[in-house]
């Protein structure tokens, strides 16, 4: 899913309008529309702190709002600072050996079908 899918859904979701949601996030409601459909230029793509507010105001994952809007959460980019060896050998993992790690750790592997 794309980021602009994500933010149409969570908005239908909640049965807003564009202009709903974009008063609440304080952006102009074209822009918003531009955001759901993809359609923006590079200068123009969310901020930090727009995804902040889209979250806050969806009650949506900030964490999975940021990531796809195709950027690293601080949380994740910190440790990757810390660790580069580690995040390298996992960058050179296919997704069976990503899932058993995950498996591992505790987490939970994604469906076949949903994967990248």
């Amino acid at each position: 899913m794309k980021f602009g899918e994500r933010v149409r859904a969570l908005r239908k979701a909640k049965g807003w309008s564009l202009r709903v949601l974009a008063e609440k996030v304080d952006v102009g409601f074209t822009y918003l529309s531009r955001v759901e459909n993809e359609r923006l230029n590079f200068g123009d793509y969310p901020s930090d702190a727009l995804i902040h507010r889209l979250a806050d105001a969806l009650e949506a994952d900030e964490e999975e709002l940021t990531v796809l809007a195709k950027r690293v959460p601080d949380r994740i980019r910190r440790r990757v600072l810390q660790r580069p060896d580690v995040f390298g050998a996992l960058a050179n993992c296919d997704d069976k050996m990503l899932d058993k790690v995950l498996g591992t750790i505790g987490g939970k592997a994604k469906n076949k079908s949903t994967r990248r």
